[in-house]
């Protein structure tokens, strides 16, 4: 029978609630795989069970111990789940990545988590994976999830592995249901070697107490009717969250992938999905330029119904309490402000409706139609990006955390939805802000105004999901902890909402040498708002001033105009120099809010992108040391070019 809407499976470890789901929910489907556009084929709730329960045989007869760390290099796919499954059912700990991982990070990885048994999606993988195997002893065992990836010898598949699970399950083998009845709440069950934005890569702990706490805490009213579509990397902790929380309520995930994103929101009528901001911006841009390609009329009713709806939800998130609060407002100051704003919302409401049904269900019918909301996670959505959604009508819930804490440590809900925030903290979720200089609480805080709202400092965090440390890194661990908080390294502050809003990362601090401290998130998320650039990094460590590399951003240039046929094309080209000079003065000046020291002094635009995997995470965050390493030679050219104006 299923589950009446919101209610969850509690459980007290995976293996407990996949159990569970398949008992609830027998026949619905868990997982569908795209075969084709509007052809996708699923498995139940009880199949992929049975099946788990069959791998995870095969893999105690290889000898795979409870507790034991096991790889799984692959990216989304339905077999990456089933593996999941078995490796939770053996009572065993997965120690996942994608497979754009290089030879030294999988080589680190298995000699470093100890792992002898190891699954990888494809051929490519697998041979990879034997010519390094000569330096990595301890590993045994490669089993290969692609059915038509041709075998080598010292592989084997996963389907025969399987096959060897299910002969001696029907022999009476019941040493799966042993293991399972062995696991504690406190065991890890996973092992994440995080792709970092600095240094090498750390393995974080996390137990089963961590993600069942995620899917007891999680705010959302859901049922077995919701689809779920999937994209973000399975392997990175924010995406596998979001899955683990569907089974928790029956919904069936849908695996989609970039090329085919567009189509499958269109088909699948996702109701909700886990997103990176770099999606929405993307989805975005391609919003404006079909606006900018239409009819001048479908134009003008676009800005008329945009304009309304700003008018519209501005006066709603005001009257229903849900703007942002950063500084305490008067109570005189409310007394005005509100019949103002109920005015407008009441003359606008009319006028909003007729628009919003005529021309913004367009835009919503883009992102599927049937989405009710999103989480927005993995890096910082841009403001402008995140108004334009929720003023449209898609709501984007913006949530905040880190793979040390499972992740989520706040997201907005659609009950409290402040545009600019990352929303509460979660239950059971505790949270402070400290002075990064002086080491001081600034919230909570008795003893400051407003117990220390609206204070910048470092976002620190006790509860439930947090991480058991850095597996055989005690300095790391210790490092990370104070007084029993962690140390997010992310700065931020409690508005008058109660709300967290992220002001940039601690760690990227950049000290000039005039000493000041200057924090590049913000000037890059206000420079991101520009249609002519797609990605930029501030630079400038002990430096009299600021830099800036830009990726331009190529589609813009196009539709305006620019012949440029290539990045390293546009990288040479005066005109383009001169609109991004442009973009720069107008986005980071004085009036808007920054600090003279802020401002960008020179920039060097870039002959090509960011790649995942090596200057961005597969959540796009800039890996700022791999940007400085690539990029030496222009960071240098740059700063030579400002020394020789200065002169």
């Amino acid at each position: 029978m299923p589950l009446p809407k919101n209610e969850r499976i509690a459980a007290d470890h995976l293996a407990g609630l996949y159990r569970k789901a398949a008992e609830r929910f027998e026949s619905l489907p868990a997982f569908a795989t795209r075969e084709k556009a509007l052809a996708w084929k699923p498995v139940s709730f009880r199949e992929l069970y049975e099946q788990g329960l069959d791998l995870a045989t095969g893999l105690i007869d290889l000898g795979v111990e409870a507790r034991e760390h096991v790889g799984l290099f692959s990216d989304n796919r339905f077999e990456w789940m089933l593996t999941d499954y078995a490796v939770q059912f053996c009572g065993a700990v997965d120690v996942p990545r994608g497979r754009d991982v290089s030879d030294p990070e999988l080589e680190y990885i298995i000699e470093h988590a100890g792992i002898r048994v190891c699954f990888v999606e494809t051929e490519v993988l697998q041979n990879r994976l034997l010519r390094l195997k000569n330096r990595l002893p301890g590993l045994s065992r490669i089993i290969v999830l692609d059915p038509k990836a041709r075998l080598k010898e010292g592989a084997s598949s996963l389907q025969e592995v399987m096959a060897d699970g299910a002969r001696l399950r029907k022999q009476g083998d019941k040493r799966v249901f042993d293991r399972i009845e062995s696991i504690r709440p406190d065991d890890l069950f996973t092992l994440i070697y995080t792709s970092g934005t600095t240094g090498r890569p750390k393995g974080v702990m996390l137990t089963h107490a961590n993600m069942t706490s995620q899917i007891r805490n999680l705010p959302g009213i859901h049922n077995p009717n919701d689809r779920i579509l999937s994209v973000l990397p399975i392997w990175h902790v924010f995406e596998r969250v979001i899955e683990m929380y569907t089974i928790s309520f029956g919904g069936c995930t849908y695996y989609s992938n970039i090329l085919t994103l567009g189509e499958d929101m269109k088909n699948v009528e996702p109701t909700f999905m886990a997103s990176a901001p770099r999606l929405w911006q993307k989805i975005h841009e391609k919003i404006i330029q079909g606006v900018k390609a239409s009819h001048p009329v479908r134009q003008v009713l676009f800005h008329i119904a945009y304009f309304l709806s700003r008018q519209y939800r501005v006066s709603e998130y005001f009257l229903t309490r849900k703007q942002l609060k950063i500084n305490k407002t008067p109570r005189w100051k409310l007394s005005l402000l509100y019949p103002f704003h109920l005015l407008r919302w009441l003359i606008v409401l009319p006028w909003y409706g007729f628009f919003n049904a005529a021309v913004l269900e367009r835009i919503r019918l883009s992102a599927g139609g049937s989405l009710s909301a999103t989480i927005s996670g993995g890096g910082a959505l841009p403001i402008h990006i995140d108004r334009f959604f929720n003023y449209v009508g898609i709501p984007v819930l913006e949530g905040y955390g880190l793979t040390e804490t499972s992740p989520v440590i706040s997201v907005r809900s659609k009950r409290n939805l402040v545009v600019g925030t990352v929303g509460p903290p979660l239950p059971e979720t505790r949270l402070r802000i400290v002075d990064v200089e002086t080491g001081q609480t600034l919230f909570p805080n008795r003893e400051l105004d407003h117990q220390g709202r609206s204070l910048r400092g470092e976002i620190q965090v006790q509860g439930p999901q947090v991480m058991k440390g850095y597996y055989r890194e005690d300095e790391l661990t210790s490092l990370a902890f104070e007084d029993g908080w962690l140390r997010t390294g992310d700065l931020g502050m409690v508005t008058h909402n109660d709300c967290l809003k992220i002001l940039g990362r601690s760690k990227a601090t950049i000290v000039l040498s005039s000493g000041e401290n200057v924090e590049p998130e913000p000037v890059e998320m206000r420079l991101q708002q520009s249609q002519y650039i797609d990605h930029c990094m501030v630079v400038g460590q002990d430096q009299k001033s600021l830099g800036v590399l830009i990726v331009p951003a190529l589609e813009a240039f196009r539709q305006n105009g620019s012949p440029t046929a290539t990045l390293a094309d546009l990288a040479q080209n005066d005109k383009a120099r001169e609109i991004i000079r442009r973009e720069i003065r107008s986005l980071i000046s004085i009036s808007g809010g920054f600090k003279k020291y802020e401002l960008i002094r020179d920039f060097r635009l870039l002959g090509r992108s960011f790649r995942v995997g090596h200057e961005l995470t597969n959540l796009f965050k800039i890996k700022r040391h791999v940007v400085n390493r690539e990029f030496e030679g222009d960071i240098q050219h740059l700063f030579k070019n400002q020394s020789k104006k200065s002169r």
